[in-house]
């Protein structure tokens, strides 16, 4: 981390209250991650039913996402880290409220917009304010955000839940959430760089999402996003129906810190070594652990399971982002985030009622062992169409070629 010690001070204290806020924001988001499929299993849910209640999470992803990447852009990326704020710490003081899976639906799709607003103003922002000779550095070591709030947040949500009930957990949410507001209020904003020349894409949704540059990183990012939303939806259920003793707290934190090694190296090396090889090993990664969950049977590969997953996502994630900044002007990041990340967005979204009917059908078993087919997939197709032409792809996955569409 001695990067930052080259930085003027006014530079490093914006990093590290935007670094706060995102810490805020993570673990309000992650606290329920292992607590909420179970109590929607109390309110009464079957499998595909909790699948389908979870997936409306995407539905704000979806919907609000484009709009909120032309607003970063247009207006401020500040303002677009308040509605991500907001929402997050209003959100869980619902769920004390809400009993009926109709309004949970709605409740969640709701929830879903602090996550496409966050990670759009948090992730242009940084690209912004990041010295280009160390961007995919600065970008992963900024990304530990989401590995720490992964590690602490669900920890304490299974504990607390597990020891207090539901109502102190969801109050100790809503708490981060408004904590994630103050930092916000302190972080400065520089002003957005215009672009003078023409930008290599259309401005609209469909011409950005199906152009050259984003296309492939857009299909990953949805095969990735349906692995992520089985994942995030069915491994409690999972490790409960096996009666495995094991906390479902303890899994995601095994993942967060796994991907918090993993992005404290992984930004430096990209800057190094290019893009594509990581991508690649972090799509290896994320099939070698669906398909252990697949076979799992005892605490110990379910968590070994959960540090592979972590691995690939650590290195995945923050990879892909600097991907795009590579391959966007200044004035278009947040939609080119926007855009883009709308394929894990929808890949989210299905996961929960497509593979819960996998579930419903045949079991969590199989339905896992169909998530390492789809990451599977998408390694595929990044090593054969990640560039111009099938040598150059395989090339560039394998970090042996530059990137036909960075635009410097």
């Amino acid at each position: 981390m001695n990067v930052f010690l080259k930085f003027d001070r006014s530079l490093r204290r914006n990093l590290l209250v935007l670094f706060c806020a995102g810490l805020s924001f993570w673990s309000s988001l992650t606290a329920l991650l292992p607590v909420l499929p179970l109590y929607i299993e109390d309110v009464g849910a079957n499998k595909q039913q909790i699948g389908m209640v979870m997936g409306c999470f995407a539905i704000g992803l979806l919907l609000f996402r484009p709009w909120l990447g032309q607003l970063a852009d247009r207006r401020s990326r500040k303002l677009v880290l308040y509605i991500g704020t907001a929402v997050v710490a209003i959100a869980p003081l619902g769920y004390l409220v809400v009993k009926s899976l109709p309004l949970l639906m709605v409740l969640r799709a709701f929830h879903g917009i602090s996550i496409a607003a966050f990670t759009t103003g948090y992730s242009a922002l940084v690209a912004d304010i990041a010295p280009p000779q160390h961007r995919g550095e600065v970008i992963g070591y900024m990304s530990l955000v989401t590995a720490i709030g992964m590690a602490v947040g669900p920890a304490i949500g299974g504990y607390l839940q597990a020891g207090a009930g539901y109502t102190p957990l969801f109050l100790l949410s809503a708490g981060l959430g408004f904590l994630g507001i103050l930092f916000t209020s302190q972080v400065y904003n520089p002003p957005i760089a215009k672009v003078t020349t023409e930008s290599p894409s259309t401005d609209r949704f469909w011409g950005l999402l199906f152009s050259p540059r984003l296309r492939i990183p857009a299909i990953v990012l949805l095969l990735v996003g349906l692995a992520f939303g089985t994942l995030s939806t069915f491994a409690p259920l999972f490790i409960k129906a096996t009666k495995v003793d094991l906390n479902a707290g303890l899994f995601y934190t095994a993942a967060a810190i796994a991907s918090f090694v993993m992005r404290l190296t992984t930004g430096r090396a990209s800057d190094r070594y290019g893009r594509g090889l990581f991508i690649s090993i972090s799509l290896i990664l994320y099939s070698v652990s669906m398909l252990l969950l697949w076979q799992a049977t005892n605490a110990s590969m379910f968590l070994w399971a959960a540090i592979i997953e972590g691995a690939g996502a650590g290195m995945l994630l923050p990879t892909i982002a600097a991907l795009l900044v590579d391959r966007a002007q200044p004035d278009e990041r947040g939609r080119i985030f926007g855009v883009c990340m709308v394929g894990f967005d929808v890949g989210i979204a299905i996961a929960g009622p497509f593979l819960g009917l996998i579930a419903e059908q045949i079991g969590y078993r199989a339905m896992f062992g169909a998530a390492g087919g789809l990451t599977f997939l998408a390694l595929l197709i990044f090593l054969t169409h990640s560039s111009k032409s099938f040598p150059a792809s395989l090339r560039f996955a394998l970090g042996r070629g530059r990137d036909a569409y960075a635009l410097k």
